[in-house]
Parts: C-alpha cells; structure tokens; sequence
C-alpha cells in the first residue's frame, strides 16, 4: 500500500476521459515511473477498469479545463517529479532511460520533451508537428499550470528548465472526424478566452488570421515538405485557428 507521507521519487501522470482504445497500451510503456497515476474525468467506457487492470492508481475528478486538471493532479500525487502523458502517446524505452538519467543527475526542474506526431495513421515531420516539445516533466514543487490558459497549457516553472533528446510518440487522431470534432472544440474553447479578454471579432481578423496561420504552418514552419497532407493541415488550421474563434465570438456576441 502506497504511503502518501513518503514520495516517491518519479510519478507518470495520465489525464484521462474515455480513452479506453489507447489506455492500456500507455500504461504499458510507463514501467519505468516508480509510481504510475491515471487521474479520471468519470469516464463511461471501461478506461478505469482497463487502467487498474494494467497496474495503475486511479483518482477521479470532475473536469474543469485542461490546466486545472494537470494542477489538481500535482497536488494529489505525491513525488519529487511528476512526468504527464496522454493516453494516446507512447513512451519508448531510450526516452524512459533518459528521463531517469536527467532527474537523477541534472539541476533543471522542468524538461520538455519532442513529440513523433501521427495524424490517421501518418506521421507529420513539418508544419509545427516535430519537434513539437512539450513541457511534461516537473519538479513537483517548482511547477504548477497558468489557470488563465485553460486549453494548450502553459507552465509556469519556477526555475530552469532542458530540452530531452528522445522522442515520445503521440498518435494524434485516429482519423480525420476526430480531427475536425477536436479542432472545433478547440476553437470554441479559444472563442470564450477571447470574449474574455474583450477582443472584438473585426472583419478583417476572417482573413488576416487564417492567412497568417496559413503561412506560418506552410511556409514558415515548412509544412511544404509534408506534400499533400501538409497542404492539407496547414488549411484547416488556418480555418480552426484562424478563422473559427472568431466566426464563434461573432455568433456570441449576436445573441
């Protein structure tokens, strides 16, 4: 029985909400954690049977946003580290050997971590999708998550912080519905923060916007050597990013 008043050294942390197609196979590249902690949003699929099936903790919490959830997880799980990681990425075996090297013999208390990203089955190496760091592992006690970014988290670390070299993998979307279903949550999550910080939805943000998220997906980012499906992303981002957000805040502000 895990003892809360001792913490343990390295802590994985899954954020999950009806994950069962990808829970197990996570939970089986986490071996490496001394402790593994799969913090629920009460999903109504079996991921928490799964979960504990496989040898994880399971905590439930009623989902609030992104930032909170990883927050409230902090503050539940005690370890000197916690490394977070979604249920639809995979952690191979020279990434787990270097996440235990660097928290064993480093001073930095936040490592980002690249990203091997897959979209329906094919791996994207352009546009802003590798290397794709991601802040994931933190010193518990120097780290918590900004409660005004509630989508796309940002940590706020009180100290430095390295970039690792090994990859995790992520298997975005299994296809592309799922896809559209998330970027269009994702805009409409991002249309509230922007009524909230009083933007106004101007005509000219439907075509600068998109045309500048455009270019930086395709052009700047190189989303041009991805071939048709870096054309492709780089449109409907530029539609998602660009032009949603504000299509919804219009609608808001005209009921």
């Amino acid at each position: 029985m895990f003892d809360s008043s001792h913490p343990i050294h390295l802590a994985a942390v899954v954020l999950t909400r009806n994950v069962a197609g990808h829970i197990t196979d996570c939970i089986a590249t986490l071996g490496f954690a001394d402790r593994v902690v799969v913090s629920d949003s009460f999903s109504d699929d079996n991921t928490v049977t799964l979960a504990q099936a496989a040898g994880a903790e399971v905590i439930q919490r009623t989902f609030d946003n992104f930032a909170g959830q990883r927050n409230a997880a902090m503050e539940a799980v005690a370890a000197d580290w916690i490394f977070f990681v979604d249920a639809d990425e995979r952690i191979p075996p020279e990434l787990a050997a270097e996440v235990r090297q660097v928290i064993a013999e480093r001073p930095e208390v936040g490592w980002w971590v690249p990203r091997h990203n897959y979209i329906a089955g094919q791996r994207v190496r352009h546009g802003g999708f590798y290397p794709d760091y991601q802040l994931r592992l933190l010193r518990r006690d120097k780290a918590r998550y900004d409660p005004a970014r509630p989508v796309h988290e940002v940590v706020l670390l009180d100290g430095p912080s390295g970039q690792l070299r090994n990859v995790m993998i992520h298997y975005n979307y299994d296809d592309w519905a799922q896809f559209y279903a998330k970027q269009a949550r994702y805009a409409r999550i991002e249309s509230d923060i922007l009524r909230k910080r009083g933007v106004k939805p101007w005509p000219h943000k439907f075509i600068r916007q998109p045309l500048r998220e455009f270019w930086r997906r395709y052009v700047t980012l190189q989303g041009y050597k991805d071939g048709w499906l870096g054309l492709k992303l780089a449109v409907l981002l530029a539609h998602y990013y660009g032009f949603m957000p504000h299509w919804y805040l219009l609608r808001k502000r005209a009921t």
